[in-house]
């Protein structure tokens, strides 16, 4: 039954998000996502919200809305543990109470990497994979073998995920799968688990991202149940880590997953990591660790290829039941040459424009839809080096220079400006950002993107140099 609890506090975080919203000129972006979120009912530690289609909820969790929402509740609720979910109408029947049964909730965990359901390029068929209701906690049940489009750029990542699958601890142990942002590396990751999880069910597998492994070990101190923490990760079947390249500079965290590493590769528990370049291009890491990660198979995930991105496309379209002309699919294939991504967030943008406009897509509406996409950061894989290298090309200095501590203002300028287009164009967080230049805090780099951020706002020929730098940025990448 519900309380009500938190109605007031949802209130309010949506107001304080309008202004937000507002403030970016994003007023229509608020009106079409925000405001189709109704506010159901809720229990101690669960806000439960009805949306009117399967499609609008993939929509607010790919942006990422929900998160935003929670996290405005939580700090104004000091509750951790809450969490939102979501009621479909188009699934109910039509009661007044838009009651669902418990089994048809949502999942609660939304991950990064999404390479949607395969086509008929396996090296091993879909069928002969055996299918389960068993679902894991931690996993995301569509991040499976049968669901990844495999190409001949990702054949070698798939055929070791599987053979890891189906003999953990035996074959390849650990494996590394590396490559940059949206290539399918948790896709695969998970593939593993759940394949695991679904044939051992007596087998303990973890899931867990890098971040939360280091939260976690930093709460056991302050908690004093470090013994729970090292039992729980030392006695596992399968360890399955991502983004392990958060854990740079944190020698307290790296010295842990070292004796977990130990512990688990001698009871010849399956080990499985992510990382967004090669491991021995991770710095601030011990060498002890190091060499344990990259002591097993290491494998690169490439961008998907032409013919993979069509199909991707085109089964993205068929598990959704929509329809888009084939000069269009070529259109998006032949502009995102990257990463699943960013294919994904250009099909999404055209179908959402579909279905809330209730218009058909022309190639004419894809391409003006489509523009800020095609020529906004996230299009292009582009490394920190290259900024460097460019960004210290056109100020005369070196990049060490640019990396460097001195204030003169020669100096921080580029420095400030650079730091400014690696956030802008990678992914890099704010502490990695400050560990590639020279070791700064995150509250340096937040302060050079503010600086930046604020000049362009006022200075429009200050634009057009940053736009100038990007551009040329772009040019020497490829």
């Amino acid at each position: 039954m519900s309380e009500r609890i938190y109605e007031e506090a949802w209130h309010y975080a949506m107001q304080e998000i309008k202004k937000e919203f507002e403030n970016l000129n994003k007023s229509t972006e608020f009106s079409l996502y925000f405001e189709k979120m109704i506010y159901f009912e809720d229990t101690i530690d669960t806000i439960t919200i009805s949306l009117g289609t399967v499609f609008l909820k993939t929509m607010i969790e790919t942006k990422g809305y929900l998160d935003k929402i929670l996290n405005k509740i939580k700090e104004l609720t000091c509750q951790d543990n809450l969490k939102i979910e979501c009621l479909i109408k188009e699934e109910k029947k039509a009661t007044e109470n838009l009651e669902i049964p418990t089994e048809e909730k949502p999942k609660e965990n939304y991950e990064k990497d999404f390479v949607p359901e395969e086509t008929a390029d396996f090296s091993i068929k879909q069928d002969s994979l055996p299918k389960t209701n068993k679902k894991h906690p931690q996993l995301k049940e569509e991040y499976n073998f049968d669901s990844f489009v495999s190409s001949d750029n990702t054949m070698f990542a798939y055929n070791a995920a599987l053979a890891i699958s189906k003999n953990p601890g035996k074959q390849h142990n650990p494996v590394l799968f590396y490559g940059g942002v949206g290539l399918g590396k948790t896709h695969l990751m998970q593939a593993v688990g759940n394949y695991i999880h679904q044939n051992n069910s007596d087998l303990k597998v973890c899931y867990v991202t890098a971040e939360t492994f280091t939260n976690e070990f930093t709460s056991s101190f302050v908690s004093g149940t470090t013994n729970a923490f090292k039992n729980k990760y030392r006695n596992l079947d399968v360890l399955l880590i991502d983004d392990i390249h958060f854990l740079q500079g944190k020698e307290g965290t790296q010295e842990e997953l070292f004796y977990a590493f130990n512990s688990l590769h001698d009871k010849k528990a399956q080990m499985v990591f992510t990382c967004d370049r090669p491991i021995r291009e991770i710095r601030n890491m011990t060498e002890r660790l190091l060499s344990r990660l990259s002591n097993g198979l290491c494998i690169d995930l490439q961008p998907p290829t032409y013919e993979t991105r069509c199909a991707i496309i085109q089964k993205k379209l068929e598990l959704q039941n929509k329809q888009l002309s084939s000069e269009i699919i070529d259109f998006i294939a032949k502009n995102v040459q990257t990463n699943i991504r960013d294919l994904e967030s250009a099909l999404n943008k055209l179908l959402g424009y579909a279905e809330l406009t209730n218009k058909e897509i022309t190639m004419e509406s894809a391409k003006n839809l489509l523009k800020d996409i095609f020529s906004g950061p996230n299009s292009e894989n582009i490394s920190l080096e290259t900024i460097q290298k460019v960004i210290a090309k056109n100020y005369n200095i070196t990049v060490t220079e640019l990396k460097g501590k001195k204030r003169d203002k020669k100096f921080v300028i580029p420095r400030q400006i650079a730091i400014y287009i690696t956030r802008e164009l990678t992914e890099y967080s704010f502490t990695e950002i400050g560990n590639e230049f020279g070791g700064k805090d995150h509250s340096t780099i937040m302060h050079a993107c503010e600086k930046i951020n604020e000049q362009i706002r006022t200075d429009s020929s200050f634009d057009l140099k940053i736009q100038a730098f990007i551009r040329e940025i772009r040019e020497y990448k490829k």
